[in-house]
């Protein structure tokens, strides 16, 4: 006679917990490993001549070098100056950009309107205007905030009308066939379906917010990390500038991961 052995709910459910569990730390120690080995070669290449400590010095004293700039508030001071500017630009364009995207997605009439305007400016770079927007704005705040509200629109709007405009025609008949109207529609079935190509944009601009700011703020600037990295080059303080290069990396991966959260937030409807 064969015996039959029962597994218990809990055991089943287990598994997959640990098969995930198992899946996220290889993932980490992946990336920790990368990493790591980038921090060795920064530490290493330098001392053993390899490339010219002068221009490239070991990541310690980069690292020292930050630390003194933290604490002696400098550093603290240009971060903020710069995440102003950029969290003003980049909220703006998305409180411009999501709707306008929409509205052009889903109304033809609104898009055979402003098309010709957005293949016109579209391809037109943000730092390729930006003494354009120094011209009329001045030197001062309006113009900087601006550029980045300039650079941080295209990705936005072009990905949020590409959402709208790709999503899977059954799902929008199979509304329409259950009474479901325009407004309803739009609602239910449009814009969730559209989240993850908007939410792509908002990512892609939330990178561009950091380095546009960046090469804005290295003209006609007091604060903010581009203007502590074009200080620090001008004086040849070699050691700030990666201090100030590593902090703007930092940032940026901050803020994707704040992207990408969110972005979990309004898509928990998604299978995974």
């Amino acid at each position: 006679m064969s015996s039959l052995t029962v597994v218990s709910p809990a055991v089943r459910t287990a598994a997959p917990v640990s098969r995930n569990l198992l899946r996220g730390v290889g993932a980490v120690l992946t990336r920790t490993v990368a990493i790591g080995a980038l921090a060795l070669i920064w530490e290493i290449f330098p001392r053993l001549g390899v490339v010219d400590a002068v221009f490239l010095p070991p990541l310690s004293e980069v690292l020292s070098a930050w630390w003194d700039l933290l604490v002696s508030g400098e550093l603290w001071s240009h971060t903020s100056a710069s995440l102003a500017r950029s969290a003003a630009g980049f909220g703006l364009a998305v409180l411009i950009a999501v709707p306008l995207g929409l509205l052009i997605g889903w109304y033809t009439p609104v898009a055979n309107l402003l098309n010709p305007l957005l293949e016109v400016f579209r391809n037109t770079a943000a730092l390729a205007i930006l003494p354009v927007f120094v011209l009329i704005l001045g030197l001062g705040e309006t113009s900087k905030v601006a550029i980045i509200l300039y650079g941080c629109t295209w990705p936005i709007l072009l990905n949020t009308v590409s959402g709208v405009r790709t999503v899977d025609p059954l799902l929008i008949k199979s509304a329409r066939s259950l009474g479901l109207g325009p407004l309803r529609l739009f609602q239910k079935v449009v814009l969730p379906a559209a989240v993850p190509t908007i939410f792509t944009g908002i990512r892609l601009a939330g990178a561009a917010s950091i380095l546009i700011l960046i090469a804005a703020e290295m003209v006609g600037a007091k604060a903010g990390l581009g203007y502590l990295i074009n200080y620090a080059q001008y004086n040849f303080a070699v050691a700030d500038m990666y201090a100030g290069i590593i902090t703007i990396s930092a940032i940026g991966l901050v803020v994707n991961q704040l992207l990408i959260v969110t972005e979990r937030r309004f898509s928990t409807w998604r299978t995974n």
